[in-house]
């Protein structure tokens, strides 16, 4: 179905997630309808696919972005904080931003940020000139709202935490200790991961959500088969 919901331009596509059942939460429509792909995806940005963009990474597919923010909206509110981690070319970092924004919000609320970490330090410099191309990216960048970072995700961002919610977009050989302890209780987790032997679940990358409990605890649901790149080391030069 999601290869379907491919449109000719941004409005298209997310109206086909939407009626296509892809994306339900009503927030997370109106979050994407206001970052427009083709400032983020080198090619066929209203495809409902994978995309390269260089250096080996991809921009994953618009339907897997919807399901990241469907699992994680009810952490995704004006004080949130909001750890991305593999954040690529910028585009989900700026859907999460848009999701913890409200214009309702009172001045001297608690307001949210959210922090793109990427090993690759030109994805970096690409994502930021990315959220440039729009208003509402420049504001975010300005503001602070939304920075980004070069550093091993896997180690997460300890300045920014802890974090409402962190999203993953590489697949790790685990869930990283690290992540976990940067994970406010109460908070959660999406994340892809290469299937543990020792669980039982078979060989394939599944998404996990972790959530961290009040009390401390933490509870793993694998939830769905995918197949992303792997979180690797940064690379040497």
């Amino acid at each position: 179905m999601a290869w379907s919901c491919s449109g000719s331009t941004n409005s298209e596509l997310v109206e086909n997630l939407y009626n296509s059942g892809l994306i339900k939460n009503d927030r997370v429509k109106k979050a994407m309808l206001g970052v427009d792909r083709a400032n983020y995806a080198l090619s066929n940005p209203y495809s409902d696919s994978p995309q390269p963009i260089g250096y080996g990474a991809t921009i994953s597919a618009p339907h897997m972005h919807g399901y990241a923010c469907e699992y994680l909206i009810d952490f995704l509110h004006p004080s949130s904080r909001v750890l991305d981690v593999g954040s690529g070319s910028g585009y989900l970092t700026h859907v999460l931003a848009n999701l913890i924004t409200d214009s309702s919000s009172l001045p001297g609320e608690s307001v949210g940020h959210v922090v793109g970490v990427d090993h690759i330090r030109e994805l970096v410099d690409m994502a930021r000139n990315n959220m440039r191309k729009s208003a509402d990216g420049r504001k975010f960048i300005e503001s602070g709202k939304v920075k980004f970072i070069t550093g091993d995700g896997r180690l997460g961002w300890k300045d920014g935490a802890p974090y409402d919610v962190i999203h993953v977009g590489a697949a790790a050989k685990s869930v990283p200790p690290t992540l976990i302890e940067q994970l406010r209780a109460p908070g959660r987790m999406f994340i892809p991961v290469e299937s543990e032997s020792h669980i039982g679940f078979g060989s394939g990358q599944h998404i996990w959500v972790v959530d961290k409990k009040e009390d401390g605890s933490v509870s793993k649901e694998k939830i769905l088969g995918v197949n992303y790149v792997p979180l690797t080391d940064p690379p040497k030069r």
